[in-house]
Protein backbone atom coordinates (compact mmCIF):
# COMPACT_ATOMS: atom_id res chain seq x y z
CA UNK A 1 0.00 0.00 0.00
CA UNK A 2 1.30 3.43 -0.95
CA UNK A 3 0.97 6.71 0.92
CA UNK A 4 1.20 8.60 -2.37
CA UNK A 5 -1.33 11.40 -2.84
CA UNK A 6 -1.61 10.64 -6.56
CA UNK A 7 -4.25 8.42 -8.15
CA UNK A 8 -3.87 6.40 -11.36
CA UNK A 9 -7.06 5.10 -12.99
CA UNK A 10 -8.13 3.52 -16.26
CA UNK A 11 -11.34 4.82 -17.87
CA UNK A 12 -12.26 1.18 -18.47
CA UNK A 13 -12.20 0.53 -14.71
CA UNK A 14 -14.73 3.28 -13.99
CA UNK A 15 -18.45 2.52 -14.07
CA UNK A 16 -20.31 4.17 -16.94
CA UNK A 17 -23.47 5.88 -15.68
CA UNK A 18 -26.45 5.70 -18.05
CA UNK A 19 -28.31 9.02 -17.69
CA UNK A 20 -30.98 8.37 -20.32
CA UNK A 21 -31.13 6.47 -23.58
CA UNK A 22 -28.18 7.57 -25.71
CA UNK A 23 -26.36 9.53 -22.98
CA UNK A 24 -23.85 8.14 -20.50
CA UNK A 25 -20.77 9.31 -18.61
CA UNK A 26 -17.98 8.48 -16.24
CA UNK A 27 -15.61 10.76 -14.40
CA UNK A 28 -12.64 11.24 -12.12
CA UNK A 29 -12.76 14.05 -9.59
CA UNK A 30 -10.29 15.64 -7.28
CA UNK A 31 -10.56 18.33 -4.67
CA UNK A 32 -10.61 21.25 -7.14
CA UNK A 33 -11.47 19.78 -10.53
CA UNK A 34 -13.31 17.04 -12.42
CA UNK A 35 -12.56 15.23 -15.68
CA UNK A 36 -15.52 13.53 -17.36
CA UNK A 37 -16.06 11.39 -20.45
CA UNK A 38 -19.53 11.88 -21.90
CA UNK A 39 -20.92 9.55 -24.56
CA UNK A 40 -23.65 10.92 -26.86
CA UNK A 41 -25.58 9.06 -29.52
CA UNK A 42 -26.45 11.15 -32.57
CA UNK A 43 -29.48 13.37 -31.92
CA UNK A 44 -29.21 13.40 -28.12
CA UNK A 45 -29.77 16.83 -26.61
CA UNK A 46 -28.72 18.32 -23.28
CA UNK A 47 -31.20 21.10 -22.47
CA UNK A 48 -30.25 24.68 -21.65
CA UNK A 49 -28.61 24.97 -18.25
CA UNK A 50 -25.87 26.88 -16.48
CA UNK A 51 -23.58 26.18 -13.55
CA UNK A 52 -20.98 27.91 -11.46
CA UNK A 53 -18.36 25.51 -12.80
CA UNK A 54 -16.03 26.66 -15.52
CA UNK A 55 -16.17 24.07 -18.33
CA UNK A 56 -13.79 22.98 -21.06
CA UNK A 57 -15.45 20.67 -23.59
CA UNK A 58 -12.95 18.73 -25.73
CA UNK A 59 -14.54 16.62 -28.45
CA UNK A 60 -12.49 13.48 -29.03
CA UNK A 61 -14.82 11.89 -31.62
CA UNK A 62 -17.89 13.24 -33.40
CA UNK A 63 -19.39 16.73 -33.21
CA UNK A 64 -21.53 18.74 -30.80
CA UNK A 65 -23.65 21.78 -31.56
CA UNK A 66 -23.61 24.15 -28.58
CA UNK A 67 -26.21 26.87 -28.27
CA UNK A 68 -25.07 29.72 -26.03
CA UNK A 69 -26.87 32.40 -24.03
CA UNK A 70 -30.31 32.93 -22.55
CA UNK A 71 -31.84 33.16 -26.03
CA UNK A 72 -29.71 30.27 -27.41
CA UNK A 73 -29.04 32.21 -30.63
CA UNK A 74 -25.25 31.83 -30.64
CA UNK A 75 -24.38 28.46 -32.21
CA UNK A 76 -20.96 26.83 -32.17
CA UNK A 77 -20.14 23.44 -33.67
CA UNK A 78 -17.26 21.71 -31.87
CA UNK A 79 -15.69 18.86 -33.82
CA UNK A 80 -13.10 16.20 -32.98
CA UNK A 81 -9.86 17.87 -31.89
CA UNK A 82 -11.56 21.12 -30.85
CA UNK A 83 -12.22 22.63 -27.41
CA UNK A 84 -14.98 24.97 -26.25
CA UNK A 85 -14.40 26.97 -23.06
CA UNK A 86 -17.64 27.89 -21.26
CA UNK A 87 -17.15 30.41 -18.44
CA UNK A 88 -18.99 30.16 -15.15
CA UNK A 89 -22.79 30.73 -15.25
CA UNK A 90 -23.08 31.01 -19.07
CA UNK A 91 -26.33 29.33 -20.24
CA UNK A 92 -25.71 26.62 -22.84
CA UNK A 93 -27.20 23.51 -24.39
CA UNK A 94 -25.70 20.77 -26.56
CA UNK A 95 -26.88 18.54 -29.38
CA UNK A 96 -24.94 15.58 -30.77
CA UNK A 97 -24.68 15.98 -34.55
CA UNK A 98 -23.20 12.47 -34.71
CA UNK A 99 -22.16 9.80 -32.21
CA UNK A 100 -19.76 11.73 -29.98
CA UNK A 101 -17.22 11.19 -27.24
CA UNK A 102 -16.64 14.40 -25.29
CA UNK A 103 -14.04 14.97 -22.57
CA UNK A 104 -15.08 17.73 -20.16
CA UNK A 105 -13.06 19.46 -17.48
CA UNK A 106 -15.02 21.20 -14.71
CA UNK A 107 -13.57 23.54 -12.10
CA UNK A 108 -14.66 23.13 -9.34
CA UNK A 109 -16.10 19.57 -9.52
CA UNK A 110 -19.81 19.35 -10.38
CA UNK A 111 -21.53 19.04 -7.01
CA UNK A 112 -24.86 18.24 -8.74
CA UNK A 113 -23.22 15.23 -10.43
CA UNK A 114 -21.67 14.04 -7.18
CA UNK A 115 -25.00 14.26 -5.34
CA UNK A 116 -27.19 13.03 -8.23
CA UNK A 117 -29.22 16.25 -8.37
CA UNK A 118 -28.55 16.83 -12.10
CA UNK A 119 -32.15 16.10 -13.15
CA UNK A 120 -31.86 18.12 -16.38
CA UNK A 121 -29.57 15.36 -17.75
CA UNK A 122 -31.88 12.47 -16.91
Amino acid sequence: MSDSPVRHVSWDSLPKEQLKAGLSRNWVNGEKGMLAQIYFEKGIMVPKHSHENEQFAYVLEGALLFRIGDDQTEEIIVRAGEVLHIPSNVPHSAEALEDTLDLDVFVPPREDWLTGTDDYLR
